[in-house]
């Protein structure tokens, strides 16, 4: 998989770039202590860039929270 655009990304995490490191970082620590990946990445692809990868193919996305008013 090619370079991919940070913005391109922004849309499935609320246009927040906080929240889409964040997403990032969580699903790389799930992927390093053995959950499978979902996308087809060869072997030796980091963790941290198969997330992005998964992100951008639209696989891993950020919850809505509802907040209380």
């Amino acid at each position: 998989m090619g370079y991919t655009e940070r913005e391109d990304m922004l849309g499935k995490s609320e246009n927040s770039i906080y929240k889409l490191v964040n997403l990032a970082a969580m699903r790389a620590l799930e992927i390093a202590e053995g959950q499978p990946k979902l996308v087809d990445d060869k072997a030796n692809v980091k963790p941290s860039t198969v997330a992005l990868h998964e992100i951008a193919g639209g696989k891993v996305e950020a919850k809505k929270i509802k907040h209380k008013e």
